[in-house]
């Protein structure tokens, strides 16, 4: 980020310029769906034509651009469809964090089909660095890491899979390990046992599975059975 924390978002339409002044991580942040309150992303509150001469667009032209001369509206739009004006430190330190981000999706997400274990997040970047696959800083991480997968499984054995955990933990421990071991993924399935057991079944990405197990054997204590299937 530059010294002053601030980059410019340009957005052409119609053959006009509009620019706002805006945090580069956070603006890539709401980009990409975030849930952040748009002041927190603007810095200043006006829409440029040129943010260099300080020559502001009038809310005559906001009007009749984009509908509103709404600066927050305004500048939604300038932030989802227009670019980031980064330096070359920025867009490397940016480009690098969006590259972490979608390796650890696709870790999280993807499993060796030939042995349904998780794939470390380290054999996934050396495959991505075999194939040569770029990150692009405007598009989302799930959207690039669909097509990296396709990419890389010509070099490593892969692919994007569910795990489905069922979990009986024996009445003992049952009761306190009740409402961590639903937060664990989405509950398909659960009901309590007659003799106070409680049975769960879980549905999660399947590279999450060993630390998910991990998290139900440390809630019950080592004692409940567990059994992991992935498709």
């Amino acid at each position: 980020m530059s010294s002053r924390g601030y980059v410019v978002a340009r957005y052409e339409v119609k053959g006009r310029k509009f620019e706002i002044l805006v945090n580069p991580d956070k603006a890539l942040q709401y980009r990409e769906g975030a849930k952040l309150n748009i002041d927190d992303v603007l810095v200043g509150d006006y829409v440029y034509k040129d943010v260099r001469r300080g020559d502001r667009a009038s809310p005559e032209e906001l009007k009749k651009i984009f509908g509103t001369d709404d600066i927050k509206k305004v500048a939604d739009a300038i932030i989802k469809k227009g670019e980031l004006q980064l330096t070359t430190e920025q867009r490397r330190k940016l480009l690098e964090a969006k590259k972490r981000q979608i390796i650890n999706y696709i870790a999280r997400s993807a499993v060796d089909p030939h042995t349904k274990t998780p794939i470390p997040p380290q054999r996934i970047e050396k495959a991505m660095e075999e194939v040569r696959v770029s990150v692009d800083l405007y598009r989302s991480v799930e959207e690039q890491a669909t097509q990296i997968i396709r990419a890389i499984v010509r070099v490593l054995p892969i692919k994007i899979a569910k795990a489905y955990i069922t979990v009986r933990v024996p009445p003992e421990v049952a009761a306190k390990a009740y409402q961590e071991l639903r937060r664990l993924g989405e509950v398909k399935n659960e009901k309590w046992l007659n003799d106070g057991s409680y049975h769960v079944e879980i549905e999660l990405p399947a590279g999450m599975q060993a630390e998910v197990i991990d998290r139900i054997n440390r809630a019950t204590k080592g004692a409940a059975e567990v059994n992991v299937k992935v498709v």
